[in-house]
Order: C-alpha cells, then structure tokens, then sequence
C-alpha cells in the first residue's frame, strides 16, 4: 500500500448523500469554466421535495423514485456585486425546508512555506497572493446539513480534469464552520425576542 501525501483527508464521509451532492455541484461548477462568482445552493430532501412541490420536481426531472435520503441542491439568487461570500454565509439562515447547504467559491492559494511571508492586512495579503509566483487558483466546493456533517471538493485550475478533484470531510475547516453556523438559529431568535 502506497503511503499518501501528509495533509490528504481520509475520513470517509459521515453522510454519502452530502458527498453525492457536493461532487455533483463541483462537476456542474466545472461546466461553467473559471473566473466565476461565489455561488450558494440549499440542499434539500429530494422525496420531500417531490411530495411537496411535484411541479417543480417534474421541471426538474425528478420522480415518486427519488432516491430516500438523497439531496437535490438549489441555486440561490446571486451573491451582491462586491459581497465577499464569508460576510454573506454570516448573514444567511435557513428556514427548517433545507437540510444542507453548499457553496461554490474560487481562491487563490498559496504553499505553506510561504505563510510567514503573508502580510497581516487583508487588502495586502490579497496583493500579495495575487502576484506571487508560487500561486494557485482553487474551486472550493463546500457542503453541510442540520445535522453537523460537511464534505468539500477542491479543483486546481493547473489540474483541471475530474480526475484530479480532491475531496474530503475537513478540506476547509473555516468555510465549513461558515456553512454550519447557517443553521444556528439562536442568531435568528435573539433578533426576534
């Protein structure tokens, strides 16, 4: 057995369905090419979305044969011209109908031997990535449900085939963490009381 490079995630994932879901964002993501905008999706239970909306689910290709406990991820209007997807995920809750969420986001990355080197200011280190040589670009793909489990898929631009998708459960901790503080509702009734 052949050792994997340190860092690679292994875990397998806690919920197949978000995993399902996630890949098929990120393979739909990739038909649409590079330099796109952040985008977000609402996963929801796709029988209980053919037993509550059958027209929309006809729309949508979907049957009384939906698989039980499977996703049908929905796109949201969007993002605000300017609006950096983290303030955004801040902002959102969502109503009880949604069992998982994801989101689409391109970064530039660096190695981490370059980390010292980042400046602290967030303008600068943006610069700061955006002309160095050891560069990347990545698609991020990120999902989570109610119930506490995540699964991402990242996609270098410098490997851009289906093949070379690395997913895992703990990819982007920080983005996540964003995603499933979206469906913390004590938020939502501190501002209500």
């Amino acid at each position: 057995m052949t050792d994997l490079p340190e860092g690679i995630d292994t875990t397998l994932p806690s919920d197949p369905a978000l995993a399902t879901a996630v890949l098929e964002i990120e393979a739909h993501a990739a038909t649409a090419g590079w330099d796109q905008q952040a985008r977000l999706y609402a996963l929801v239970d796709t029988a209980r979305l053919v037993a509550s909306e059958p027209a929309l689910a006809a729309s949508m290709g979907l049957d009384d044969s939906a698989q039980d406990g499977s996703f049908t991820p929905i796109e949201q209007d969007d993002l605000p011209p300017g609006e950096q997807l983290e303030r955004v995920l801040e902002q959102v809750v969502w109503p009880d109908t949604v069992t998982g969420c994801a989101a689409v986001v391109e970064r530039l990355v660096l190695p981490p031997e370059v980390d010292e080197e980042i400046p602290d200011d967030p303008a600068a280190a943006a610069a700061f990535a955006g002309e160095h040589p050891l560069r990347q670009e990545v698609r991020i793909v990120a999902g989570a449900t109610r119930a506490g489990a995540t699964y991402s898929a990242l996609r270098l631009r410098a490997h851009d085939d289906e093949q070379s998708v690395v997913d895992g459960t703990h990819l982007v901790p920080g983005l996540l963490q964003l995603l499933l503080s979206t469906f913390d509702d004590t938020t939502l009734d501190e501002e209500t009381s």
